[in-house]
């Protein structure tokens, strides 16, 4: 039996897992080091574990289904925050950022996306309270959100960041040079950006995008905004490690992106399914429910997400692998 979560629970969760992340990321800021992969991999071990272990908590407390709905939540806005890094190698190597200052850079970053996060999921429980109809718009929103991931390409994000460039150099002063993490520096007397500046606005642009498709993704698992806001904030901590972490080989999940795009398309139908089994609308049906739109239990959609990533992985590497050999071949 599924019964609601003491508002005890809620709230101490919540102050938690703020102080966790604020914890991190005043370590980030005060030991800048590059992490090695042992390292790396303990502290991204260690954030799944907590949410393994926030999910069981969940289940003593609340029942199956509200633990289904944070464990799919959870791994959906992690798919999506992974597809986050792409952008992010992107942008740091684009801006030759020194890869002892990207730490810094990802703290930054993480913290835009909290904020982010936390003004959509405040906005979008309001709307979901006041019109239920807004599950179309998300749902639609989704699909066409899925079409662009799995057809856009990586040159057309190199071109909409050197056009953000472009606009930047004409209107505030930058270097060409980093000097350390620091955002202003003085050059021949005068005060001036360093690239940094161009890092910080490209990665909160970044972020903005990501947080539009993110949180109508999570609604179309669990209208809940706490267990939202706990699946944004898992999902988000250990990124940093995560990064550094994956390296070189995030360049190579080249099927990642079709799976995620899979798992925006069928929340998008799932969300429209929803919304024409609990219709409002006038000019649908009549303003009546649709009988034969289906509603998808969670325990489905955790099973669509863990196949669509694994499978999307599992095809990377395969054609990583594949591709090694070729190179063999002709190399003999």
């Amino acid at each position: 039996m599924d019964l609601e979560l003491p508002i005890w629970f809620e709230i101490g969760s919540i102050a938690v897992l703020l102080l966790i992340v604020v914890a991190d990321l005043v370590l980030a800021y005060k030991r800048p080091h590059i992490p090695s992969t042992r390292e790396s991999s303990v502290w991204v071990g260690f954030y799944v574990l907590l949410a393994v272990v926030f999910a069981v908590l969940m289940f003593a407390f609340a029942g199956a289904e509200h633990a289904g709905q944070f464990i799919a939540g959870w791994l959906t806005e992690y798919s999506l925050s992974i597809d986050n890094l792409f952008v992010f190698v992107i942008i740091m190597a684009k801006f030759a950022v020194p890869r002892k200052y990207q730490q810094e850079v990802l703290m930054v970053g993480i913290i835009i996306a909290l904020v982010l996060r936390g003004i959509f999921i405040v906005l979008g429980a309001s709307l979901i309270q006041n019109f239920s109809w807004i599950f179309y718009i998300f749902g639609a929103f989704l699909l066409y959100t899925a079409i662009g991931q799995a057809f856009q390409k990586g040159d057309e994000m190199d071109e909409r960041e050197s056009g953000v460039i472009r606009v930047l150099r004409k209107r505030i002063p930058i270097s060409n040079e980093f000097d350390g993490a620091k955002i202003r520096t003085v050059i021949d007397g005068k005060k001036v950006f360093t690239p940094i500046i161009v890092v910080f606005i490209a990665i909160g642009t970044t972020d903005l995008v990501f947080a539009l498709d993110s949180i109508p993704a999570i609604f179309g698992i669990t209208t809940s905004a706490f267990i939202v806001f706990t699946a944004n904030v898992f999902a988000l901590m250990g990124l940093r490690q995560l990064y550094f972490l994956l390296g070189d080989l995030i360049d190579r999940l080249v099927y990642l992106k079709y799976g995620i795009a899979f798992i925006l398309a069928f929340i998008g139908f799932k969300l429209i399914a929803h919304a024409l089994h609990t219709n409002e609308l006038p000019f649908i049906n009549g303003g009546k429910y649709v009988e034969w739109a289906p509603e998808i239990p969670t325990f489905v959609s955790l099973a669509v997400i863990v196949a669509s990533m694994a499978v999307a992985v599992v095809a990377s590497l395969v054609k990583v692998r594949s591709d090694r050999r070729r190179e063999t071949d002709r190399t003999l």
